[in-house]
Formats: structure tokens, C-alpha cells, sequence
């Protein structure tokens, strides 16, 4: 059995008829999609940026504090001990 037989030739969307209620749909070439991206878009992610700046941005200096502490240490063990060589002529 196909899956076109099942569905009698209708598409997704038209399986079933729907009586009693109207619905209404705009185009997508008329909306605005940005509107209000400026004016609503910028104030409400500064408000977030806020709201979650002290969740964040601990981890990410601690991380960043750790990987500065490791980097550090490892350099400073590559290097060699002048103290070792300071009796060899």
C-alpha cells in the first residue's frame, strides 16, 4: 500500500475539513518582518543582555582565568633552571 493511497491525493494541509471555523491568512510578501526591529528588537536585547550578564559571564572568567594560570605554568616549566648551570665552564 502506498502512502498516496491512504491519503486519497490530498496534501498535508487538507487532510480534514474543518466546518465552523474561519481562518485568515496574510501573504507573506505583505508583512513586515522587521517591523519594530529597531525600536522593540535592540531595547529588549539590552534587557536580556542584562538580565543574564552575572549568569554568564562568571564561568567564562573563571574559565578564561584557569587557561591563563595553566598557559603560565606550562611556559615557565619549559624553560631551564639557570641555577643548574652555573658551575659548568
Amino acid at each position: 500500500m502506498r502512502v498516496s493511497s491512504i491519503l486519497n491525493g490530498a496534501h498535508f494541509g487538507n487532510l480534514a475539513k474543518v466546518h465552523g471555523i474561519v481562518t485568515y491568512k496574510l501573504s507573506p510578501f505583505e508583512q513586515r518582518a522587521f517591523a519594530g526591529a529597531i525600536s522593540h528588537g535592540v531595547p529588549n536585547f539590552m534587557r536580556r543582555i542584562r538580565s543574564n550578564i552575572f549568569r554568564v559571564l562568571p564561568p567564562f572568567i573563571v574559565g578564561y582565568l584557569i587557561f591563563d594560570l595553566t598557559e603560565r605554568k606550562h611556559t615557565a616549566l619549559l624553560r631551564k633552571n639557570p641555577a643548574d648551570y652555573e658551575n659548568d665552564e
